[in-house]
């Protein structure tokens, strides 16, 4: 299908919202914060080192791995209740770009905020990277569920991966610079002002180039309801759609595959750098190289994804990458060295950004014809957002119990497994309606 330049115009306008939150699952979830924070609750002898990584909080003596986890769930807990009432709305009014905007600055300001996180501001930073982590997930609601309206169901894969190419080449020149802040350390500035500076700066990527994508998403719909509130219309609207998809078996299916894997997706990109950190002790600038290897290559992997959907179709893909990914959790519980390390991250590479951009884009595709868009995509995230936090909280848990993360992976493993299996279920159903 041919596209117009305006509506090409369109589709590079919504991908640029890639570009400018990716710099914030990089630098904030996956590298400099993660470091910053275990350098500053790692507790070391005269001698420089580590002989403890738990801390205090509120009386709660807690690994302080286990700690950041919990933090992380917590935030995908908050943003699974509120994502089904506010995109109900958003559809109901058709102002999906307001409330994008809103989430937008909400995390963007909040990473802002980390700049004064201190040993002794411990609450104020996990209270900001929850905050963050809320305005990042929350924005993604309504940024997805504009993917169905600008783009024909033949070209959903292709835009969906431009997306995801986007974020990638945006998150690593900023993450570059971040870099050379905190080795370089300019102006005679400590390790600590470096990475507090690039949680600045993220905030301030995260604002900018999203006004590019503001400028070129369309506004409020003209033909949107406007009698839809909070508790009335916006929650009969996800009960519509819940009882829909039950009609669904395809669909039905697909979310519960798409859960169970995502819950080991997800929780590997979360905890990657703090296992790399205390698992197998290696420095930041190893780690931060680590963590851009990922980055690069996952934009090749993207639209490997899409060319290999294309061909073979995406449920099939989708298996094949889960079954990478189990590959990844057990080649992870035995790695012992920084190379190890650094193979494992290459695989991620390849699989992550096509796992996010493939599974986005199959969603997309067994949707029915709708304008509740950013209803049926509010499903989605929040099957998502519960598998993060189940994830996030698992790993942090069996951390607490075994002392190890390498235990915690052998469960991502296990998610992963489930999920494959009901992948080859909706492969089996598919070709049986033929």
């Amino acid at each position: 299908m041919e596209m117009t330049a305006a509506s090409k115009k369109m589709i590079r306008g919504w991908a640029m919202y890639d570009w400018a939150n990716s710099a914030y699952n990089l630098v904030i979830t996956s590298t400099i914060f993660p470091v910053y924070y275990d350098a500053l609750t790692a507790v070391k002898d005269t001698g420089g080192t580590v002989i403890s990584r738990s801390v205090d909080l509120f009386g709660w003596h807690v690994e302080s791995g286990a700690l950041y986890n919990y933090a992380i769930a917590f935030a995908y807990l908050v943003i699974a209740f509120l994502s089904p009432i506010l995109s109900s709305i958003a559809d109901g009014r058709g102002n999906k770009k307001r409330f994008l905007q809103f989430f937008c600055y909400l995390g963007a300001v909040a990473c802002c905020l980390l700049y004064f996180f201190t040993k002794e501001r411990l609450v104020l930073g996990l209270g900001a990277c929850i905050i963050a982590a809320i305005g990042y997930c929350g924005s993604l609601v309504f940024y997805n569920a504009y993917l169905p309206e600008i783009a024909p169901v033949e070209l959903q894969d292709k835009v969906s991966a431009k997306g995801f190419a986007y974020g990638y080449v945006g998150s690593v020149l900023l993450q570059i610079i971040c870099f050379v802040l905190v080795l370089v350390k300019p102006f005679g500035m400590s390790d600590g002002l470096a990475a507090r500076i690039s949680f600045l700066l993220v905030g301030l990527w995260w604002m900018g180039f999203a006004q590019m994508t503001f400028r070129a998403l369309p506004g409020k719909s003209k033909t949107a309801g406007a009698q839809v509130t909070l508790w009335n219309n916006g929650l009969k609207e996800l009960k519509k759609v819940l009882s829909e998809v039950k009609t669904m078996p395809v669909m039905k299916r697909y979310l519960t595959a798409f859960f169970f894997y995502s819950m080991g997706v997800q929780t590997v990109m979360i905890a990657a750098t703090l296992f790399g950190s205390q698992e197998l002790n290696l420095s930041a600038t190893q780690l931060i190289s680590c963590i851009l290897i990922i980055q690069l290559v996952a934009i090749g992997g993207a639209q490997m994804m899409a060319w290999l959907s294309g061909r073979y179709g995406n449920i099939n893909v989708l298996l094949w990458v889960v079954l990478v990914w189990i590959g990844i959790c057990i080649l992870a519980y035995f790695i012992q060295t920084a190379t190890g390390y650094y193979i494992v991250a290459t695989l991620v590479g390849i699989v992550m950004g096509g796992i996010q951009s493939l599974s986005r884009s199959t969603y997309s595709k067994f949707m029915p014809a709708t304008t509740d868009t950013a209803s049926y995509f509010s499903l989605y995230d929040v099957t998502e957002k519960i598998a993060i936090v189940l994830g996030t909280f698992s790993f942090g848990f069996v951390q607490q119990l075994t002392g190890s993360m390498r235990y915690s992976v052998v469960a991502l493993a296990i998610f992963f497994l489930i999920g494959m299996i009901a992948l080859a279920t909706i492969r089996k159903r598919l070709s049986l309606s033929r």
